[in-house]
Order: C-alpha cells, then structure tokens, then sequence
C-alpha cells in the first residue's frame, strides 16, 4: 500500500487531477461521493496567496469529509512559494502539492508550472524551499519534459526523491504537446522502474475508461492513478474502476434518475459556496459533461444554461427524469 507521509492509501489508489476552474469543492464533493481517494484543490498562485487575492485564497477551503486532500500551489520565486507553502500550512491539508506540470502560457510565461521544466535547478530550488516552510508531506506534479528533445523526467525524479518529496505525479506529455497527441507512459514506467526511486509513483493521462485503467496498471505498475478531464461530468468512473478491478465486471452506467441527482447535488453545493449568482454561473460549465451523448437534450441544455434560479433550474433537472431520453451505452 502506497503511502504518502503518515498518509495511508489503498492499495491501488484512484486520485482526483487538480484542474483549474474544475476542482472546486463542489466538483470534489461529488467525485469523493463516487469513489476518488486522493484530492487535490485547484493550483493555487502563490503570489496570489501572498497579494491575499480573493480568488487565490477561497481556493484554500477544503472540508473534513475530503481528506485526505493536497492543496496544490504554483509559481516560479521561491521567497513567494516559500511564503505561500506557509499560509497553506495554516489551512492544515494532509500534504501540499507543487504544479510544475501547468502548460498555460500565462502560468508558462511567468517561469511557473511547466515552465521549470527548462530549468531543473530552479525546480528544485522551489521545491526546497515549500519543503522547509512547510509541516506536511510534499508532492510534485509534472510532466516528461518540456518537449521531445527534451524528455528530462528521469533526472527530476531523481533530484526530487533527494531534496525529500513524498511522492510524484507525471503526466505522459511534454510542455509542448500540451492536452494533444497520446500520453506516454512508457516513460513513467522507466522512473517507476527505477531501483534508486522508492517513492510512491502516479501515473496521468488518457485514462478514461476501466478496461484503460486496469491495462495501464498492469503495464506500467504505478503505484496509482490520477484521473482528470474523465471525470468532468462523470464522477462515477472511480466506482467503475474500482468494481472492474475487484471483478472484471461492469457497474451499470448511471440512469437519468442518477445523472439528475449527482448534477443537482453538485449544483447545491456550489450554490452553497460560491453563492447563488456565481455558483449558478459556474455550473453552467458542467452540464454538457453531465448530459454527453443523450440526442434531443439540446432544448433542456439551453435552458441549464440561461436560467438564473436555482428552484426553476431544480424544477427542470427533474422533469428530466419524466422525460425518455435514450441515455449513451
């Protein structure tokens, strides 16, 4: 059983990807409710933490029912991450991760996220310096490289387990390729493979299905998964994971009555933490996820998506399970 500090995992543990303007407590709300084990918040500037941004620092709410959760922070001074890892400290997460992995130019341009990746000294430098201003356990998120003639992971790894990270997460892709192309992870295997790293590694990217999930984990044998844009929409996947690898079986996909009532619950909560007007607004993001593949559901989505009460947008969401949709296999 992988561990992370004092942080005692599963076995095989299913890890919620932090995803900018996805990972809120709302989405995570839900995504524990279906099986997710480990969370992470949204990245969190840490120049934004330090100017007590608004939005930086409602980012730091985590909920007892969520641990064990990393608060996630990013940035590219180490006096500011040093001083953000702080104030997180503060908020008491079960660890906090580090973003080197964030591929956004504006993140990219500020020599945060991916942008360390062309320069390792720096990244460890960073990483050092959240390590010694914080009590909890550490964790790196990354990627292979900044781009193909630059695959540097190994080396990464490596200086990362030295300077004391509890555990690291890769993403199969360079800088460069972004969210495109195919996720390699062949070269997550290699670190995990490696005899000098006994670290706890999690592999990300592509995994949007069981069948997926169980191949990548006999293949590459990670210590876990962490699963991200999959799970927009669709927090079920853990549970479908989980139950295919205890049986090679298949969980019935959710009905409408199911899909109705998780996309309400996710509604309600972010009603309840971003207040009526923003939690409405927001969650307009999420229901072409909740709904995917189901044909004639485009005059109900338009409503979703132009109401501004939360009665009438509860009122609708259950006349859809009136309604006989054909709901995608």
């Amino acid at each position: 059983m992988p561990s992370i500090g004092s942080i005692q995992l599963p076995d095989f543990p299913l890890l919620l990807a932090p995803m900018e303007d996805v990972s809120d407590p709302p989405f995570r709300y839900v995504c524990k409710q279906y099986g997710a084990d480990l969370m992470y918040t949204e990245f969190i500037s840490s120049e934004g933490l330090i100017r007590d941004a608004i939005k930086s620092r409602k980012k730091l709410d985590i909920f007892e029912y969520e641990r064990p959760i990393g608060i996630q922070i990013f940035g590219g001074d180490e006096e500011a991450m040093a001083m953000s890892a702080k104030i997180v400290d503060v908020t008491n997460p079960d660890l906090v991760d580090i973003n080197f992995g964030c591929p956004v130019k504006k993140v990219v341009c500020k020599g945060a996220g991916a942008g360390v990746l062309k320069d390792v000294d720096l990244m460890i430098r960073l990483t050092k310096a959240v390590i010694r201003s914080t009590s909890k356990p550490v964790t790196v998120k990354t990627r292979l490289g900044w781009d193909e003639s630059m695959i540097n992971i190994m080396e990464v790894a490596e200086r990362l387990q030295d300077v004391g990270v509890a555990a690291l997460t890769i993403h199969g892709r360079t800088r460069a390729q972004m969210y495109k192309g195919t996720a390699n992870w062949n070269y997550i295997a290699e670190v995990k493979n490696n005899p000098r790293i006994k670290i706890p590694v999690f592999g990300n990217g592509d995994v949007d299905s069981p069948e997926r999930a169980l191949e990548y984990k006999n293949k590459y044998g990670v210590d876990g998964i962490m699963i991200g844009r999959a799970a927009i929409g669709y927090p079920w996947i853990f549970n479908e994971i989980k139950h295919y690898f205890a049986t090679g079986t298949h969980l019935p996909k959710p009905d409408m009555a199911n899909r109705v009532d998780v996309c309400k619950t996710h509604l309600q909560k972010s009603v309840e933490w971003k207040g009526e007007v923003l939690g409405i607004l927001e969650m307009r993001n999420h229901y072409a996820n909740y709904f995917k593949g189901i044909p004639n559901f485009k005059d109900t989505r338009i409503k979703l998506v132009t109401l501004n009460k939360l009665s009438e947008l509860v009122e609708v969401l259950d006349a859809c399970k009136e309604q006989s949709f054909e709901l995608p296999v």
